[in-house]
């Protein structure tokens, strides 16, 4: 939880100090993102291949679409 003593001092900076912050705290989660994905390592990825039950749930939604738009 974030102090209301922070949040006072950092409501009392400038406007190009609040803008540096911004820039600093972008950056260390930036960096956050990047840690989560670790070099030599394989993580699954969904693809659309074999996705027959998917595929046959779309084709019935588009069919019933182009009843209703013809109907």
């Amino acid at each position: 939880m974030v102090s209301s003593e922070l949040i006072s001092t950092l409501r009392e900076l400038s406007r190009s100090d609040k803008f540096h912050i911004i820039q600093i705290l972008i950056s260390e989660l930036a960096q956050q993102e990047t840690d989560l994905i670790k070099p030599d390592q394989s993580y699954p990825v969904w693809s659309p291949y074999d996705a027959v039950e998917a595929a046959d749930t779309m084709l019935k939604v588009l069919q019933a679409v182009k009843a209703q738009d013809h109907g």
